[in-house]
């Protein structure tokens, strides 16, 4: 996964924001201890959005103690539960098929990729050995979209399509057939929309390297940039996932986290999209997560 899943900071009261901290730093927390201190290098926003969808009905309450980030001043931070060890696990499966796919790329530098496959590997086999099934169809979601890549795959839909139902599988451990059934949704659009949009982002890079990229494929393009008819169309299909996964979304009752992800799927995801669009993402922290150091600076 890559980061760009974060909710719109304008969004969140002070409580919000102290709360999705806390689940943040929890997943932090329960990846180092599941799957030792590499595994927290992995961690993104994406991994904390996921968890937020798998939580119990029962939130708990934060605790509060220092970590190697922060070890004078603590930080509040939820223990691991259910979901944040699903998430952790899964997360951790996620990262390094990631890598393996970054590998297999002949137009990617490999130096990089190569040194995080040495260090996130004994993290990667306590994580399968965890959750076999999703390690399983994680690997063959990604073995259908490797093969369409290098077929060179001419329609978004086909590639995004495996993507999304990789993503999807998330879902497969949650018990509530209903709840089940509406993450199953909610993360098949959501991953299709990151497969879009990680393209945007690499698109000037893939043009450059010769990697395939199915932006370039569909829309015939000549340069690495999209035209602005290319761009148009893109931003309706990215607006049109964003839209489908909000339909799942009001299908269930997310409690305590209703507003953080009613802020991710109603105004970040845009957000992400139009910067990604527009080549001012940044990949750093972003506005909300900034503005809670702020607030413990004060």
């Amino acid at each position: 996964m890559f980061g760009y899943v974060r909710p719109s900071a304008a969004r969140l009261t002070e409580e919000d924001m102290d709360r999705f901290g806390a689940a943040y730093c929890g997943l932090c927390r329960t990846m180092g201890k599941r799957h030792g201190q590499a595994a927290r290098f992995v961690l993104n926003y994406d991994f904390a959005f996921l968890a937020l969808l798998l939580w119990p009905e029962e939130t708990g309450e934060p605790l509060r103690r220092g970590c190697m980030a922060h070890p004078l001043k603590g930080r509040a931070y939820f223990p691991e539960n259910p979901a944040l060890s699903l998430a952790a696990d899964q997360g951790m499966i996620l990262a390094w098929w990631q890598v393996q796919d970054a590998l297999a790329d002949p137009g990617r530098g490999r130096g990089k990729y190569r040194a995080a496959a040495a260090a996130l590997g004994g993290a990667y086999r306590r994580a399968r050995a965890c959750r076999p099934a999703f390690d399983r169809t994680t690997r063959q979601h990604l073995e259908r979209l490797r093969a369409l890549e290098e077929a060179g795959c001419p329609t978004l839909d086909e590639p995004a399509d495996a993507f999304a139902r990789l993503l999807a599988g998330a879902a497969g451990e949650v018990e509530q057939p209903v709840k089940r059934r509406v993450l199953e949704q909610l993360l098949y659009h959501l991953g299709r929309w990151i497969y879009l949009v990680d393209a945007a982002d690499d698109l000037a890079e893939d043009f450059a390297s010769g990697s395939y990229n199915p932006l370039i494929r569909r829309y015939g393009l000549e340069q690495g940039a999209l035209t602005e008819e290319a761009r148009e169309g893109l931003a309706v299909s990215l607006d049109h996932s964003i839209r489908l996964m909000a339909a799942a979304y009001e299908l269930w009752d997310f409690g305590v986290w209703s507003p953080i992800i009613r802020a991710t799927v109603y105004e970040g995801l845009f957000l992400v999209g139009k910067a990604v669009l527009d080549g001012t993402f940044q990949a750093g922290a972003p506005a909300f997560h900034a503005a809670r150091r702020n607030k413990e600076q004060l």
